[in-house]
């Protein structure tokens, strides 16, 4: 089992909303994910499971590197402000 902040529910939930908004923007730009996939130089499978919001077996959503969101920005010529959904309280203290 997963522990640390991105075992949280909170956790989850963003990464639902990061894959509503990659959909979204993806869907604005005209683009296929085999497109954005082959533009941003990431996996067809590792892109849609960004999308779905996937969750890991260990209950942990699938997280994107920041070097991967970055590319997907540019594919998407979406500023990351407004493709990352506000971020959840991580830290215990």
């Amino acid at each position: 089992m997963t522990t640390g902040p991105e075992a949280s529910t909170a956790w989850a939930d963003f990464a639902r909303e990061l894959g509503h908004r990659l959909r979204r923007a993806r869907d604005t730009a005209g683009l296929t994910q085999e497109k954005v996939v082959e533009l941003a130089g990431i996996s067809l499978y590792a892109y849609q499971q960004y999308e779905r919001g996937a969750v890991m077996k260990a209950g942990a959503p699938t997280n994107p590197r920041l070097a991967t969101i970055l590319a997907i920005c540019q594919v998407l010529d979406t500023p990351l402000n407004e493709l990352l959904p506000d971020v959840p309280k991580l830290t215990t203290r």
